[in-house]
């Protein structure tokens, strides 16, 4: 799998980086919305650990932008992104996180009860078999694939058609990453990390994402030097796709990565 895909014409001042770990693909209607207005990367992370994946980015942004830029982070992407803006400060300008999960294990028990309770019986159960076998190392992609329409259903408030843009998932990055990621976030590692970064941080958040919004806003109000917190109303994991909260998201989006400057 190539690990960029460019939107527009250069100069390339943003970058959206993907969830999962190992979904790359799905922040495409993302970038082709705001490809008219500036030129977009979207790097497609392969690697198959934290420190992999930060060097692959900083090898993509350096190679095929003028940095520093502006990072928007989606989901696991917004830890992604958080941990380069630690990392590497002067390469980031602007860090923008969409839908992150929450920083601190206090509020993880949360996300899954929010999840099952917005399936059905039947789905619930799948959803838990599912999940077991990611974890056992046993799942196949097409596995992983259900898991996360399971998933995206669970995490929607009110979804418009729209096909699904993933590419070919990895339960194998998956697995390896979000062991790693998990284990910094339990030992406060990456909260910590949060007194590193030196550019301004944005959290956009649904209401109704399973993501407690006040795992986000919290802990990272404590640690940032210059933090906004902003809310939307009938919004679930992915903004772009809800059909009451879309045009907010793309109007703070903009605002925030200065689209019209």
């Amino acid at each position: 799998m190539n690990n960029l895909r460019t939107y527009g014409v250069a100069p390339f001042n943003i970058a959206l980086v993907h969830g999962g770990p190992g979904a790359p693909g799905e922040m495409a209607p993302v970038a082709r919305e705001l490809a008219s207005e500036m030129g977009v990367l979207e790097p497609l992370q392969t690697a198959g650990s934290i420190e992999g994946q930060v060097e692959e980015l900083k090898d993509v942004l350096e190679t095929h932008c003028n940095p520093p830029l502006v990072l928007v982070g989606f989901s696991w992407g917004a830890w992604l992104s958080f941990i380069f803006a630690a990392q590497y400060p002067s390469l980031v300008k602007k860090l923008v996180l969409i839908s992150s999960p929450p920083f601190t294990d206090k509020y993880v028990p949360q996300i899954m009860e929010t999840r099952l309770s917005h399936l059905s019986a039947e789905e619930r159960q799948e959803a838990l078999s599912l999940l077991s076998s990611i974890y056992s190392g046993s799942a196949s992609g097409n596995s992983f694939a259900r898991f996360g329409d399971l998933m995206e259903k669970a995490d929607s408030f009110a979804p418009l058609p729209h096909e699904d843009e993933i590419l070919p998932c990895s339960p194998v990055i998956y697995q390896q990453v979000w062991a790693e990621a998990g284990k910094m976030r339990t030992s406060g590692e990456l909260l910590q990390l949060g007194e590193k970064i030196r550019c301004p941080v944005v959290a956009i958040h649904g209401d109704y994402d399973p993501h407690p919004a006040a795992g986000v806003q919290e802990p990272l109000a404590r640690v940032l030097k210059d933090f906004r917190f902003i809310l939307l109303a009938k919004c679930g994991h992915h903004p772009w796709y809800e059909r009451e909260a879309k045009d907010n998201f793309y109007a703070e989006l903009r605002r925030e990565i200065g689209a019209y400057e």
